[in-house]
Protein backbone atom coordinates (compact mmCIF):
# COMPACT_ATOMS: atom_id res chain seq x y z
CA UNK A 1 0.00 0.00 0.00
CA UNK A 2 3.04 2.26 0.72
CA UNK A 3 3.49 2.96 -3.17
CA UNK A 4 -0.09 3.23 -3.87
CA UNK A 5 -1.01 6.60 -5.92
CA UNK A 6 -2.64 7.46 -2.73
CA UNK A 7 0.46 7.14 -0.93
CA UNK A 8 2.38 8.66 -4.07
CA UNK A 9 0.40 11.45 -4.12
CA UNK A 10 0.44 12.47 -0.61
CA UNK A 11 4.73 12.04 -0.78
CA UNK A 12 4.44 14.33 -3.88
CA UNK A 13 2.00 16.84 -1.99
CA UNK A 14 4.55 17.08 0.83
CA UNK A 15 7.39 17.51 -1.23
CA UNK A 16 5.75 20.98 -2.11
CA UNK A 17 4.44 21.90 0.86
CA UNK A 18 8.54 21.73 2.25
CA UNK A 19 9.51 23.50 -0.27
CA UNK A 20 6.85 26.26 0.13
CA UNK A 21 7.48 26.48 3.91
CA UNK A 22 10.99 26.37 3.13
CA UNK A 23 11.24 29.44 0.74
CA UNK A 24 8.05 31.41 2.48
CA UNK A 25 10.14 31.05 6.32
CA UNK A 26 14.02 31.91 5.09
CA UNK A 27 13.96 35.01 4.01
CA UNK A 28 12.50 36.75 7.41
CA UNK A 29 15.03 34.96 9.65
CA UNK A 30 17.78 35.12 7.42
CA UNK A 31 17.10 39.32 7.21
CA UNK A 32 16.59 39.58 11.20
CA UNK A 33 20.30 37.81 11.85
CA UNK A 34 21.22 40.11 9.58
CA UNK A 35 20.23 42.88 11.22
CA UNK A 36 20.63 42.29 14.82
CA UNK A 37 24.32 41.20 13.59
CA UNK A 38 24.24 44.85 12.06
CA UNK A 39 23.68 46.60 15.32
CA UNK A 40 25.32 44.44 17.16
CA UNK A 41 29.06 45.36 15.44
CA UNK A 42 28.33 49.17 15.94
CA UNK A 43 27.48 48.71 19.41
CA UNK A 44 31.14 46.72 20.33
CA UNK A 45 33.83 46.33 17.98
CA UNK A 46 34.51 43.02 19.33
CA UNK A 47 31.79 41.52 17.37
CA UNK A 48 32.61 41.27 14.15
CA UNK A 49 35.78 39.57 14.35
CA UNK A 50 37.40 36.55 12.48
CA UNK A 51 37.67 35.03 16.54
CA UNK A 52 34.36 36.17 17.36
CA UNK A 53 32.66 34.67 14.83
CA UNK A 54 34.30 31.09 15.57
CA UNK A 55 33.66 31.40 19.00
CA UNK A 56 29.45 32.09 18.10
CA UNK A 57 29.48 28.90 15.74
CA UNK A 58 31.52 27.12 18.56
CA UNK A 59 29.21 27.80 21.50
CA UNK A 60 26.16 27.14 19.53
CA UNK A 61 27.44 23.23 18.46
CA UNK A 62 25.75 21.44 21.73
CA UNK A 63 22.18 23.78 21.10
CA UNK A 64 22.61 22.91 16.87
CA UNK A 65 22.82 19.33 17.36
CA UNK A 66 20.22 19.42 19.69
CA UNK A 67 17.96 21.69 17.68
CA UNK A 68 18.67 19.20 14.34
CA UNK A 69 16.86 16.02 16.40
CA UNK A 70 14.41 18.72 18.10
CA UNK A 71 13.31 19.50 14.48
CA UNK A 72 12.23 15.86 13.32
CA UNK A 73 10.43 15.79 16.40
CA UNK A 74 8.24 18.99 16.26
CA UNK A 75 7.78 18.98 12.80
CA UNK A 76 5.94 15.51 13.96
CA UNK A 77 3.97 17.90 16.11
CA UNK A 78 5.52 16.66 18.64
CA UNK A 79 7.87 17.93 21.70
CA UNK A 80 11.20 16.81 23.60
CA UNK A 81 11.66 18.82 26.87
CA UNK A 82 13.98 16.08 28.05
CA UNK A 83 16.89 17.46 25.77
CA UNK A 84 18.81 19.07 28.53
CA UNK A 85 18.21 16.49 30.87
CA UNK A 86 19.03 13.54 28.07
CA UNK A 87 22.35 15.36 27.35
CA UNK A 88 23.64 15.00 31.08
CA UNK A 89 22.26 12.00 32.09
CA UNK A 90 24.24 10.29 28.95
CA UNK A 91 26.95 12.50 29.77
CA UNK A 92 27.33 11.47 33.20
CA UNK A 93 27.10 7.60 32.20
CA UNK A 94 29.52 7.71 29.75
CA UNK A 95 32.17 9.30 31.80
CA UNK A 96 31.97 7.54 34.68
CA UNK A 97 31.84 4.60 32.53
CA UNK A 98 34.91 5.93 30.70
CA UNK A 99 36.58 6.67 33.75
CA UNK A 100 36.35 3.31 35.27
CA UNK A 101 37.23 1.40 32.56
CA UNK A 102 39.80 3.61 31.78
CA UNK A 103 38.92 3.30 27.97
CA UNK A 104 36.62 7.05 26.08
CA UNK A 105 35.63 4.90 23.50
CA UNK A 106 33.29 2.54 25.74
CA UNK A 107 32.27 6.26 27.36
CA UNK A 108 31.29 7.15 23.66
CA UNK A 109 29.25 4.46 23.20
CA UNK A 110 27.98 4.49 26.42
CA UNK A 111 26.55 7.95 25.88
CA UNK A 112 25.17 7.16 22.63
CA UNK A 113 23.28 3.96 23.70
CA UNK A 114 22.13 6.13 26.85
CA UNK A 115 20.55 9.01 25.31
CA UNK A 116 19.50 6.87 22.43
CA UNK A 117 17.75 4.98 24.71
CA UNK A 118 15.99 7.98 26.37
CA UNK A 119 14.64 9.09 22.99
CA UNK A 120 13.34 5.38 22.36
CA UNK A 121 11.43 5.88 25.63
CA UNK A 122 9.62 9.14 24.50
CA UNK A 123 9.06 7.71 21.32
CA UNK A 124 7.35 4.74 22.34
CA UNK A 125 5.44 6.48 25.17
CA UNK A 126 4.34 8.65 22.15
CA UNK A 127 3.66 5.95 19.45
CA UNK A 128 1.93 3.09 21.02
CA UNK A 129 1.04 4.33 24.79
CA UNK A 130 0.00 7.43 22.78
CA UNK A 131 0.36 9.76 25.80
CA UNK A 132 1.25 13.58 25.24
CA UNK A 133 4.49 14.66 24.05
CA UNK A 134 4.67 17.60 26.27
CA UNK A 135 4.13 15.53 29.39
CA UNK A 136 5.91 12.44 28.32
CA UNK A 137 9.15 14.39 27.70
CA UNK A 138 8.38 16.51 31.00
CA UNK A 139 8.30 13.22 33.06
CA UNK A 140 11.72 12.00 30.99
CA UNK A 141 13.07 15.49 32.26
CA UNK A 142 12.45 14.91 35.62
CA UNK A 143 13.50 11.42 35.84
CA UNK A 144 16.68 11.55 33.70
CA UNK A 145 17.71 15.03 35.92
CA UNK A 146 17.41 12.77 38.92
CA UNK A 147 18.83 9.70 37.69
CA UNK A 148 22.01 11.95 36.76
CA UNK A 149 22.12 13.24 40.22
CA UNK A 150 21.99 9.95 41.80
CA UNK A 151 24.49 8.37 39.84
CA UNK A 152 26.51 11.19 39.75
CA UNK A 153 25.92 11.78 44.24
CA UNK A 154 25.56 14.82 42.73
CA UNK A 155 29.13 14.95 42.36
CA UNK A 156 31.33 16.32 38.94
CA UNK A 157 33.53 13.90 37.14
CA UNK A 158 36.91 14.94 36.49
CA UNK A 159 40.07 13.37 34.71
CA UNK A 160 38.22 11.87 30.93
CA UNK A 161 40.07 9.93 28.86
CA UNK A 162 41.25 11.38 25.81
CA UNK A 163 39.21 9.82 23.47
CA UNK A 164 35.92 11.37 25.28
CA UNK A 165 37.01 15.00 24.80
CA UNK A 166 38.51 14.84 21.33
CA UNK A 167 34.79 15.80 19.76
CA UNK A 168 34.23 18.89 22.23
CA UNK A 169 38.21 20.11 22.44
CA UNK A 170 39.57 18.88 19.09
CA UNK A 171 40.32 20.99 16.25
CA UNK A 172 40.72 20.80 12.24
CA UNK A 173 43.26 23.33 10.62
CA UNK A 174 42.30 25.49 13.38
CA UNK A 175 38.82 25.28 13.06
CA UNK A 176 37.18 23.38 16.05
CA UNK A 177 35.82 19.56 15.28
CA UNK A 178 32.91 20.46 16.98
CA UNK A 179 31.87 23.45 14.57
CA UNK A 180 32.97 21.18 11.65
CA UNK A 181 30.42 17.92 12.38
CA UNK A 182 27.58 20.83 13.25
CA UNK A 183 27.47 21.75 9.86
CA UNK A 184 28.09 18.15 8.30
CA UNK A 185 24.98 16.74 10.46
CA UNK A 186 23.36 19.44 9.37
CA UNK A 187 23.58 19.11 6.18
CA UNK A 188 22.73 14.99 6.36
CA UNK A 189 20.14 16.23 8.56
CA UNK A 190 18.67 18.76 5.69
CA UNK A 191 18.70 16.14 2.76
CA UNK A 192 17.09 13.52 4.86
CA UNK A 193 14.27 15.82 5.61
CA UNK A 194 13.79 17.42 1.84
CA UNK A 195 15.21 14.24 0.10
CA UNK A 196 14.26 11.04 1.47
CA UNK A 197 11.35 9.48 2.03
CA UNK A 198 11.53 9.42 5.63
CA UNK A 199 11.89 12.84 5.45
CA UNK A 200 8.83 12.98 3.47
CA UNK A 201 6.47 10.79 5.79
CA UNK A 202 7.71 13.24 8.75
CA UNK A 203 5.74 16.01 7.28
CA UNK A 204 2.86 13.95 6.51
CA UNK A 205 2.55 12.89 9.68
CA UNK A 206 3.31 16.32 11.32
CA UNK A 207 0.79 17.68 9.17
CA UNK A 208 -1.92 15.04 9.05
CA UNK A 209 -1.76 11.84 10.96
CA UNK A 210 -4.44 10.10 9.87
CA UNK A 211 -4.29 11.22 6.51
CA UNK A 212 -0.70 9.35 6.48
CA UNK A 213 -1.87 6.50 7.76
CA UNK A 214 -5.05 5.83 5.50
CA UNK A 215 -1.64 6.81 2.71
CA UNK A 216 -0.04 3.44 3.77
CA UNK A 217 2.81 5.28 5.87
CA UNK A 218 3.57 3.99 9.37
CA UNK A 219 2.98 6.93 11.63
CA UNK A 220 3.78 5.12 14.85
CA UNK A 221 7.11 4.02 13.28
CA UNK A 222 7.81 7.69 12.14
CA UNK A 223 7.12 9.04 15.59
CA UNK A 224 9.45 6.70 17.12
CA UNK A 225 11.86 7.00 14.69
CA UNK A 226 11.99 10.92 15.48
CA UNK A 227 12.14 10.82 18.84
CA UNK A 228 15.31 8.26 19.00
CA UNK A 229 17.02 10.35 16.21
CA UNK A 230 16.46 13.69 19.02
CA UNK A 231 18.15 11.18 21.70
CA UNK A 232 20.84 10.16 19.28
CA UNK A 233 21.51 13.96 18.73
CA UNK A 234 21.40 14.94 22.37
CA UNK A 235 24.24 12.19 22.91
CA UNK A 236 26.49 13.74 20.15
CA UNK A 237 25.99 16.96 22.32
CA UNK A 238 26.54 15.48 25.12
CA UNK A 239 29.81 14.36 23.50
CA UNK A 240 31.02 18.01 22.56
CA UNK A 241 30.04 19.01 25.78
CA UNK A 242 32.10 16.45 27.96
CA UNK A 243 35.10 17.98 25.59
CA UNK A 244 34.44 21.23 26.07
CA UNK A 245 34.11 21.28 30.05
CA UNK A 246 36.27 18.14 29.94
CA UNK A 247 34.07 16.86 32.77
CA UNK A 248 30.71 15.91 33.63
CA UNK A 249 28.47 17.86 35.84
CA UNK A 250 25.43 17.03 37.16
CA UNK A 251 23.76 20.00 36.01
CA UNK A 252 25.41 20.39 32.81
CA UNK A 253 22.98 21.34 29.68
CA UNK A 254 20.08 22.79 32.06
CA UNK A 255 17.70 25.40 30.46
CA UNK A 256 19.40 23.98 27.21
CA UNK A 257 16.05 22.69 26.34
CA UNK A 258 14.70 26.10 26.07
CA UNK A 259 17.32 27.43 23.71
CA UNK A 260 16.88 24.57 21.10
CA UNK A 261 13.05 24.98 20.84
CA UNK A 262 13.63 28.91 20.53
CA UNK A 263 16.25 27.64 17.58
CA UNK A 264 13.49 25.44 16.01
CA UNK A 265 10.60 27.32 16.36
CA UNK A 266 12.70 30.70 15.42
CA UNK A 267 13.68 29.14 12.22
CA UNK A 268 10.17 28.32 11.19
CA UNK A 269 9.39 25.34 13.04
CA UNK A 270 5.29 24.89 13.00
CA UNK A 271 4.39 23.73 16.54
CA UNK A 272 1.46 22.61 15.02
CA UNK A 273 3.90 20.31 12.75
CA UNK A 274 4.04 19.78 9.52
CA UNK A 275 6.22 22.61 8.72
CA UNK A 276 9.94 23.54 9.09
CA UNK A 277 13.14 23.00 7.78
CA UNK A 278 16.70 22.21 8.42
CA UNK A 279 17.91 25.56 7.24
CA UNK A 280 15.42 27.47 9.62
CA UNK A 281 16.97 25.53 12.06
CA UNK A 282 20.36 26.14 11.58
CA UNK A 283 19.64 29.98 10.72
CA UNK A 284 17.77 30.10 14.11
CA UNK A 285 20.73 28.20 16.14
CA UNK A 286 23.06 31.21 14.48
CA UNK A 287 20.37 33.77 15.55
CA UNK A 288 20.46 32.68 18.95
CA UNK A 289 24.17 32.57 19.17
CA UNK A 290 24.66 35.96 18.22
CA UNK A 291 21.98 37.25 20.49
CA UNK A 292 23.55 35.39 23.44
CA UNK A 293 27.51 36.41 22.37
CA UNK A 294 26.38 39.81 21.83
CA UNK A 295 24.60 40.03 24.93
CA UNK A 296 27.25 38.80 26.88
CA UNK A 297 29.89 40.99 24.95
CA UNK A 298 27.59 44.21 25.97
CA UNK A 299 28.12 42.93 29.97
CA UNK A 300 24.38 42.20 29.84
CA UNK A 301 22.54 40.25 32.61
CA UNK A 302 22.03 36.34 31.99
CA UNK A 303 18.78 36.76 33.20
CA UNK A 304 17.83 38.49 30.15
CA UNK A 305 19.19 36.41 27.84
CA UNK A 306 16.82 33.82 29.72
CA UNK A 307 13.67 36.82 28.90
CA UNK A 308 14.77 37.42 25.76
CA UNK A 309 14.80 34.40 24.66
CA UNK A 310 11.50 33.35 26.12
CA UNK A 311 10.14 36.38 24.34
CA UNK A 312 11.40 35.40 20.79
CA UNK A 313 9.49 32.06 21.60
CA UNK A 314 6.45 33.88 22.45
CA UNK A 315 6.94 35.76 19.22
CA UNK A 316 7.80 33.28 17.00
CA UNK A 317 4.85 31.19 18.24
CA UNK A 318 2.50 33.89 18.29
CA UNK A 319 3.37 34.50 14.31
CA UNK A 320 2.48 31.41 13.21
CA UNK A 321 -0.45 31.01 14.93
CA UNK A 322 -1.42 33.77 13.16
CA UNK A 323 -0.29 32.61 9.80
CA UNK A 324 -2.43 29.41 10.22
CA UNK A 325 -5.49 30.92 11.01
CA UNK A 326 -4.81 33.59 8.50
CA UNK A 327 -4.40 29.89 5.58
CA UNK A 328 -7.23 28.27 7.58
CA UNK A 329 -9.44 30.87 6.81
CA UNK A 330 -8.20 31.32 3.52
CA UNK A 331 -9.06 27.55 2.68
CA UNK A 332 -12.60 27.86 3.50
CA UNK A 333 -13.29 30.74 1.91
Amino acid sequence: MANSPVATATSSGWKDTSRKALGSNLLPIIAALIIVSVVLSFMTPAFLTASNVTNIVTQSAVVGIAAIGATFVIITSGIDLSVGSNIALSGMIGAIVAQSTGNGFFGIATVILVAAVVGAFNGASVAWLRLAPFIVTLASMGMARGLTLQVSQGQSVYGLPEALNWLGASAIFDVKTSALVTVLLFVVAHFVLSQTTFGHRIYAVGGNAEAARLAGINVRGVIFAAYVIAGIMAGIAALILLGRLDSATPNAASGTELQVIAAVVIGGTSLFGGKGSMIGTFVGVLLIGVINNGLTLLNVSSFWVQFVQGALIFLAVLLDSVNTRRRAGQSRS
